[in-house]
């Protein structure tokens, strides 16, 4: 029967050896050769080719991924496949990052004669300094560690952890250094909830035209509840003769004519709308307009545009099935 007081500790025990991976890989960033890395990469004017075989290849694509996601040019290359046709991507304007826990990787010590040839500069991440491709390289990232977490010391555990947080470091440090934005992420995010968060803007969300609830100020309150019926918002912008936004009558507003029980088909509804409304714009992002309803604690929003006339209208059900919330 299986001890699960065991399995706890054995899990315990790999989380503290990865722990101890990553305190030890302070200093490796703290070193000249990190932010030499970091000014090489740049400076660069082509591309990040990560290379790398087995586990370190896997550990090499989320890097490529993280680096194009976050303004670094960067796609991963198999060493293998590179061999045999592949290495045509590279360009004279590139950098090329390898890595290997051992640095001895023979499908990468193969190619460091033609990308050399290139002048194509190398980055080496690896477990020891004195490998050959550390000392082939232009520069060095040592991802050392004391001991892996595999009881054998055979599967790449703790390695793997260091060279994937050294990856991270790498990207987030480029990222802050170009100075780039949430506008920037958004750009290379467009298909997810991220990119509808950071894209969308009030325009895209709005209801407008006929969806637009709208009544002029001279109305009673019986007509004005029709229109936020019929165009269900939960409320209506209220315009003067010129079209231009007077106020605003919501569903609480509503609670509190009847709770002061006012006439609702003799009140005119100018009577009761709440002036100095809460507005906003069409060309702000929606999620800007989120943040005006939260911190307001409100339910919607009329757009307005430079003259102050309704151009939509939109809710927290809107924000919503826009998949901004």
């Amino acid at each position: 029967m299986l001890d699960r007081k065991q399995l706890r500790q054995w899990g315990r025990k790999v989380i503290d050896i990865e722990k101890a991976a990553l305190d030890n890989l302070y200093q490796f960033v703290d070193s000249d050769e990190f932010a030499d890395a970091c000014e090489l990469i740049l400076q660069c004017t082509g591309k990040v080719i990560v290379m790398g075989m087995g586990k370190s290849g896997h550990i090499g694509n989320k890097i490529s991924a993280t680096l194009a996601s976050t303004g670094t040019p960067a796609f991963f290359v198999h060493p293998g496949e590179a061999s045999h046709g592949d290495l045509g991507v590279l360009s004279s304007n590139d950098i090329v990052l390898a890595i290997s826990n051992s640095g001895e990787s023979s499908e990468i010590l193969t190619l460091m004669p033609v990308i050399k040839r290139q002048g194509i500069p190398m980055i080496a991440m690896t477990g020891k300094p004195e490998s050959t491709m550390a000392k082939l390289a232009q520069l060095h990232l040592c991802i050392k560690v004391q001991e892996e977490a595999c009881p054998l010391g055979l599967a790449p555990t703790s390695s793997t952890t260091a060279t994937l947080v050294m990856g991270d470091a790498l990207a987030v440090a480029l990222l802050q250094a170009k100075g780039f934005t949430k506008d920037d992420f958004a750009l290379s995010h467009p298909g997810g909830a991220l990119g509808r968060k950071l894209l969308l803007k009030v325009s895209d969300v709005m209801h407008k035209g006929d969806g637009l609830p709208l009544v002029g100020h001279d109305i009673c309150i019986t007509e004005a509840l029709y229109e936020i019926s019929k165009k269900g918002l939960g409320m209506t912008a209220i315009v003067d003769e010129d079209g231009r936004l007077e106020g605003i009558f919501t569903d609480g507003d509503l609670r509190r004519v009847i709770d002061a029980q006012i006439n609702l088909r003799q009140t005119r509804i100018a009577e009761v709308m709440t002036r100095n409304c809460i507005t906003t714009s069409a060309d702000i992002l929606a999620a800007q307009a989120l943040k005006q309803m939260e911190d307001k604690n409100i339910n919607g929003l009329i757009v307005v545009d430079a003259d102050k006339r309704p151009i939509g209208a939109l809710n927290m059900l809107d924000m919503v099935k826009a998949g901004v919330i």
